[in-house]
């Protein structure tokens, strides 16, 4: 077996590569937010509580935040197209065993062997794309991948709601067959082989870090079921993450063969991309956690409408992303940066505007200029992030920059909802305070002998709720729009790349 190393421009069918994994993480990213909706119609036919029925979420989520740290490790030592291959094989094959699940135990099994599975097919899609790519088309390749990273989530409730509504919750998984079967195809047929290189497995540094990635994802899962800190379960969970993160931190620092090498950490434009990435993840998955039960509880949209109203926000970040890909090649990246975290500042600021009595106009267009702005920033800080990475470190790096932006998600969702609730309580407590039948000013805005009636009140704190729940989102949206602001200044930190000669890709023949 001889070992060749073509140059980038030479790899063939880069067209239908590029389709083929593309195809691939689509599917595994849409299972990240298309069962969502299916929960209600998933918990009557599996008999599950109300409390118990997240595990489904949970379960998927925990699985893939502990295994995709392990792709690189995986596509080094056993090679990168078979360890793609098995993840998407075994990803379908997961999913038909989730849409026939029979019980709440079943499913939860299901849906972590999922997560396994779907750990690595992110990162590697987006390693297979950078290397597959010369160093001067690595934007046009970043922006097809982040469109199908980010448009991902926004479409899937509303996917997951019309396969529900139109045929039942079994197909939320199965329509990943037809999928993954075209995906599976294309990459067997298309895949270049890669070298393979032999690392030892660092067993404690990786069970130090999946103690803590595990650790902290069921915490961020659970804290709202349990009241956070208030419940020995969260405590317990922190421990375990802040242990298994320091230990792990010391580890790799001190070892001689440590699961990440840390001099990865040396490129100052992938620290910063790792930063940048983090707080993507929260404003992406958090306002998209945000709006639909907003647009429904306040404004009665259903499913349909809310997809129908969200869309633009994909479509937004479909076009940025396009032009982006073309424009990193001859703007300053960093400065496409800023002005991508500034569009996305403003939707922000726009949304902190929204009112019960608005129509869906003002919506649309802030989702719109959000999509502008994400996909502003996704694009170059992505180009960027990778541009003066090690290549020996592209696969531990890709499967990083996927874990945190991950996390990101999980810690902003967590955040943001933590702030609602906490915030709808303030609200209702302050604005029902004179709302009673012995405040004169009430009573004389009231018909006669209305006071004291128990409907009446039941429709003023009903006006209430909806106040208070509308304050509590746009003070989310504020809380979200300024720490959007603070990750501006980290721009000055990212260095501009140079036209370096592109990396070569290694086949075996």
């Amino acid at each position: 077996m001889s070992v060749s190393t073509p140059d980038a421009t030479t790899v063939p069918n880069r067209g239908l590569i590029t389709l083929a994994v593309m195809l691939a993480t689509i599917m595994q990213v849409l299972d990240t937010t298309i069962a969502n909706v299916a929960l209600p119609s998933m918990r009557a036919d599996l008999g599950a509580a109300q409390d118990t029925i997240n595990w489904v979420l949970t379960s998927y989520i925990v699985a893939a935040a502990i295994v995709t740290p392990l792709s690189g490790w995986l596509s080094d030592r056993f090679g990168r197209k078979e360890v793609f291959l098995i993840s998407v094989a075994g990803f379908v094959a997961t999913s038909m065993l989730c849409g026939i699940a029979w019980s709440l135990e079943s499913m939860v099994l299901f849906r972590m062997a999922q997560g396994v599975f779907g750990a690595a097919i992110v990162p590697l899609s987006q390693t297979f794309l950078l290397d597959i790519n010369p160093r001067e088309r690595h934007g046009s390749a970043m922006a097809l991948w982040g469109a199908g990273i980010m448009v991902g989530p926004i479409i899937g409730p509303t996917l997951g709601g019309w396969l529900t509504e139109s045929f039942n919750w079994r197909w939320v998984f199965f329509i990943n067959l037809p999928v993954g079967v075209i995906a599976f195809m294309g990459c067997s047929a298309y895949l270049p082989n890669m070298v393979r290189r032999v690392r030892k497995f660092d067993f404690f540094g990786f069970g130090m870090l999946a103690l803590g990635v595990g650790a902290l994802q069921l915490m961020l899962d659970r804290g709202a079921e349990v009241d956070w800190f208030a419940s020995a379960e969260i405590w317990v969970e922190a421990t375990l993450a802040a242990t298994g993160f320091w230990v792990f931190v010391v580890h790799i620092i001190n070892s001689p063969k440590p699961f990440l090498d840390p001099q990865m950490f040396a490129d100052r434009n992938f620290v910063t991309g790792l930063v940048f990435i983090f707080v993507v993840g929260i404003i992406l998955l958090a306002s998209l956690a945000l709006l639909p039960p907003m647009l429904s509880v306040i404004y009665g949209y259903p499913a349909t409408t809310t997809g129908m109203v969200m869309a633009p926000r994909g479509v937004g970040t479909m076009i940025t992303m396009i032009a982006a890909g073309k424009l990193v090649q001859v703007v300053d990246p960093r400065k496409l940066v800023v002005t991508g975290l500034l569009l996305t500042a403003i939707s922000l600021w726009m949304m902190t505007g929204f009112t019960p009595q608005m129509d869906g106009t003002i919506i649309v267009t802030s989702g719109l200029v959000q999509g502008f702005g994400l996909g502003f920033v996704f694009v170059p800080l992505t180009t960027v992030a990778f541009a003066t990475l090690d290549v020996r470190y592209r696969a531990d790096g890709t499967s990083l920059f996927s874990l945190v932006r991950n996390i990101g998600s999980s810690i902003g969702i967590s955040l943001v909802s933590l702030l609602l609730t906490r915030s709808v309580q303030i609200n209702h407590a302050e604005l029902s305070t004179f709302i009673n039948p012995f405040n004169p000013n009430l009573t004389a805005l009231l018909p006669p002998g209305s006071a004291g009636s128990t409907s009446l009140l039941l429709q003023l704190d009903g006006m209430v709720n909806i106040q208070a729940l509308m304050i509590a989102y746009i003070n989310d949206f504020k809380a979200m729009m300024l720490v959007t602001l603070a990750a501006i200044p980290l721009a000055l930190l990212l260095r501009k790349p140079g036209l370096a000669t592109t990396a070569p890709v290694a086949h075996l023949d």
